[in-house]
C-alpha cells in the first residue's frame, strides 16, 4: 500500500531553515504528481507546493514563493521541501500528499518557527 513517511521538522528561529524530506513507497512514484500541504494550529489543511513527476515543473502559494524549493528525486523515490527564511507564519505540521488525493499523505512532520 501507499506509504508515506516526513522527516526533517523541529525547531527554528524566524529566518532560519529547514529541509523536509518525505520517503514514498507502495506505489511508482516517478509517475505521480506530489505536493506538500501543512496544517496550522486551529486551522484547515493548506497547500504548499506542487511538483510535477518529470520534476520540470513546480507551483508554489503565494506566501512561501521565493522561500521554499520543491524538489524530488524519483531514483530515491523521495521528495523534499527546501525551506528558508522561515516566518512564524510557517508553523505547522507538514504532510507530502499525493497531488490527485490529498487524503493520501503520511503522518507529518512538525515545523515551529520561533519569532
Amino acid at each position: 500500500q501507499v506509504q508515506l513517511v516526513e522527516s526533517g521538522g523541529g525547531l527554528v528561529q524566524s529566518g532560519g531553515s529547514l529541509r523536509l524530506s518525505c520517503a514514498a513507497s507502495g506505489f511508482t512514484f516517478s509517475t505521480r504528481a506530489m505536493t506538500w500541504v501543512r496544517q496550522a494550529p486551529g486551522k484547515g489543511l493548506e497547500w504548499v507546493s506542487t511538483i510535477y513527476n518529470t520534476a520540470d515543473r513546480a507551483t508554489y502559494r503565494s506566501s512561501v514563493q521565493g522561500r521554499f524549493t520543491i524538489s524530488r528525486d524519483n531514483a530515491k523515490k523521495t521528495l523534499y521541501l527546501q525551506m528558508n527564511d522561515l516566518k512564524p507564519d510557517d508553523t505547522a505540521i507538514y504532510y507530502c500528499a499525493l497531488d490527485t488525493d490529498r487524503r493520501v499523505r503520511g503522518q507529518g512532520t512538525q515545523v515551529t518557527v520561533s519569532s
